[in-house]
């Protein structure tokens, strides 16, 4: 097995740093806002308003969920269209409000079912897309676990993207790439290799701006100690885009996927 597809391994397991986790020890105060306003609440994503190191944020994100019940409950972190609008509602408020926005991500991709095409799964991503390259305020996405496909960037259109180390992103699955390229999924190893889609890969090629180490000394890093760092990294990371006049937020935001 690759060390790629060792990494692949790690961001889907089930025991990694959650939404939930964010939500009661990373956030303070954390409140939870529910639906879209348009067909129901999809529980795939957690989002809500909080404060972090004392500032006013919104944070979304993914939740996969920790046992059987529970995932499929969340539907294992892939959002229905609901989700990608309630996302959306709530940096829409965000920005009226003058509030940061923090995406936390962690899904396979969006949910690929017939009601969640027949509901307009590509619109909705689309118009996260649409709308999230002009809010005027700051956006920071971190990739905690999987990144898969339209459904994580749909929550990945902002000024700074980091990757968490043991984390993945990427356009499909390494099964779904060896399936199309060489008609046999047992090949994902392969794959995985040749997609560069590791936090390591990503940071190389410029596409991520961060990485956030999980280990240290080899030793994995106790899930607090963990977050009171990125905690004190979004501090600062939000203090500094706030600090830039909104044309020059969006002008900077415009250049980095432009430049791509």
């Amino acid at each position: 097995m690759s060390k790629a597809m060792d990494i692949v391994n790690q961001a889907r397991k089930t025991d990694r740093l959650s939404m939930k986790d964010i939500t009661t020890g990373l956030v303070e105060g954390f409140i939870e806002l529910h639906g879209d306003r348009l067909y129901k609440d999809d529980e795939a994503i957690i989002g809500g308003i909080g404060r972090i190191n004392g500032m006013p944020v919104t944070v979304i994100g993914n939740e996969k969920g920790k046992d059987v019940n529970e995932s499929v409950r969340r539907n294992f972190g892939s959002p229905h269209p609901e989700g990608y609008r309630k996302s959306l509602r709530l940096m829409k408020q965000a920005e009226k409000f003058d509030r940061p926005i923090v995406n936390f991500i962690n899904t396979s991709g969006a949910y690929c079912g017939v009601e969640a095409e027949e509901r307009g799964q590509g619109e909705a991503i689309a118009h996260n897309l649409f709308e999230m390259s002009s809010l005027s305020v700051p956006v920071l996405s971190i990739i905690m676990g999987e990144g898969g496909s339209g459904g994580a960037l749909a929550l990945a259109l902002a000024d700074e993207v980091w990757m968490m180390e043991f984390s993945i992103y990427s356009i499909l699955s390494p099964e779904g790439f060896a399936s199309i390229l060489w008609k046999d999924a047992k090949r994902s190893s392969e794959a995985a290799g040749l997609m560069k889609l590791t936090s390591y890969d990503l940071k190389e090629l410029g596409i991520v701006e961060k990485v956030i180490n999980e280990k240290n000394k080899n030793q994995w890093i106790d899930k607090q100690l963990l977050m009171k760092q990125i905690k004190n990294d979004i501090t600062e990371k939000l203090n500094d885009l706030k600090a830039l006049p909104v044309e020059e937020l969006l002008e900077n935001r415009y250049q980095r996927f432009r430049h791509f």
